[in-house]
């Protein structure tokens, strides 16, 4: 793997060198440039792969930049500006610059290296008085922070509570925010819990309650109460996605907003899948996932399965949702007598191409049979399990379709030991023993599939507890 790093002004020099020494045109001085470094080991991953324009100055001087560069400085110039009209060519400075951080993270990169957040953030602040100035200065906030969440401090935090506090009758402004929101919070644990002391989730559940039938804004809204559920930060020990969780569900009524707004978009794929794995995110306890189904969350992702068959993705989000719900031991078997299994069984067979299909759908499977024996009945007479081998057959250098399908098969002997012949007879064994041979992290759960099938396998204890003592 590249580990070098190099500066952007020695790859433009190398570029321009390409150019004026060995008379080479554009392209070619940037594929032989980007050929050369990554001959070398070298990680261009946040290099603008391009020749810088050329340019004149205010004193008229030509000077060479990318353009996102070029964009920043006339930002930079208008520093002495205390306030941001509608009609301000600064709104078309702030609108380049977006666009060209939208280009790619390398583009990103060399504008954050450049101190382009302490002018982006001033933008902001000078913005706040007028809807297409504070809307242009948001995207560029939210195109720059995209990926480099280190770049949000406790000063940008802040304003971007004020702006959705003072916006928060405006659907376009307050989406933008929460985008911004959002960007700055995935794999950043310091800003979720800055945002969220500074109070973030009222501003989000208020404004889904609020703008109930506003698609763009509910997926936004939703995307962004998901993430601050995530644990992703590998900076810090312990996250507090739990408790944020915990925080959405029950202190600002976010089940009952969410459902509700499913209920107002039952065309909308897009914000469906987006609405399901928030509500998935949410369900962290027993209480919580039969609050979901008292709700009509159940029957609402029962109709989901039934009407939307074709959208891959929302086939897959819902089963994540009922994966999640039905930790709940009462939910599982509302789940099975809505008829949940069936449903879940034939969106699998006609996406069975799909890994995550039938990664999730094996994996809500195995959830409803574990400690149900009515439930592994239910799931082997509407060929839930032979739709898990027949995903192994299908999925074979897929590690998580392995893993799930054999947590199934083992969850359905443990509880029902006739089982094992039938699925025998289906060829789970040769498929598990593939699995093993393919995959060393299928291990354990590939191994106990196969003994409590009762196949033969080799199971080694790897410590007796003898031979040796603790030292101090």
């Amino acid at each position: 793997m590249a580990s070098r790093r190099i500066t952007q002004e020695t790859f433009d020099a190398v570029v321009r060198e390409n150019i004026d020494d060995f008379e080479m045109d554009d392209d070619d001085a940037l594929r032989d440039a980007v050929e050369q470094f990554d001959s070398q080991g070298v990680d261009l991953s946040c290099i603008v792969k391009a020749v810088p324009i050329t340019s004149e100055d205010n004193q008229g001087d030509q000077t060479q930049a990318h353009e996102v560069l070029q964009a920043l400085d006339a930002l930079k110039n208008s520093g002495d500006v205390t306030s941001i009209s509608a009609d301000s060519e600064i709104i078309c400075d702030l609108k380049r610059f977006t666009e060209q951080c939208s280009v790619g993270f390398a583009q990103r990169y060399l504008a954050a290296q450049k101190d382009a957040y302490p002018t982006i953030l001033s933008c902001c602040k000078k913005s706040l008085e007028e809807k297409e100035s504070v809307t242009a200065s948001l995207s560029a906030l939210s195109a720059l922070t995209n990926g480099q969440p280190d770049l949000l401090d406790p000063e940008g935090q802040n304003l971007l509570i004020l702006i959705l506090s003072k916006y928060r009758e405006d659907p376009a402004v307050t989406s933008l925010g929460f985008r911004a929101v959002r960007h700055c919070c995935l794999k950043h644990e310091q800003n979720r819990q800055g945002l969220v002391k500074a109070g973030v989730l009222p501003l989000l559940t208020g404004a889904i309650a609020r703008n109930t039938d506003c698609a763009e804004l509910v997926k936004e809204a939703c995307a962004t109460l998901r993430y601050m559920t995530f644990d992703d930060d590998v900076r810090v020990a312990f996250g507090n996605a739990h408790e944020h969780a915990k925080m959405i569900a029950q202190d600002h009524n976010g089940l009952k907003i969410i459902i509700a707004a499913a209920k107002a978009h039952l065309g909308n794929t897009p914000v469906l899948s987006e609405l399901c794995a928030t509500l998935s995110r949410l369900a962290v306890r027993n209480e919580y996932c039969q609050d979901i189904c008292d709700l009509g969350g159940l029957k609402f992702m029962m109709t989901l399965l039934a009407d939307s068959f074709e959208s891959q993705e929302l086939v897959r989000q819902v089963f994540c949702a009922l994966r999640a719900i039905a930790g709940n031991d009462d939910v599982k078997d509302a789940v099975v007598n809505a008829g949940g299994v069936t449903l879940v069984v034939i969106a699998m067979n006609r996406h069975m191409g799909n890994q995550h299909v039938c990664e999730q759908g094996s994996a809500c499977l195995s959830v409803l049979a574990l400690r149900k024996p009515k439930n592994c009945k239910v799931i082997m007479e509407n060929g839930g399990t032979l739709a898990a081998v027949q995903s192994m057959r299908t999925h074979p250098d897929v590690v998580n379709v392995q893993r799930q399908a054999c947590m199934l098969l083992r969850n359905l002997v443990s509880s029902m030991e006739n089982f094992c012949q039938p699925i025998l007879e289906m060829g789970a064994e040769p498929l598990i023993a593939q699995a093993l041979q393919t995959h060393q992290d299928l291990g354990d759960v590939g191994k106990a599939a196969l003994r409590d099938l009762g196949c033969e396998v080799e199971l080694r204890e790897l410590w007796t507890g003898k031979k040796g003592s603790l030292t101090y």
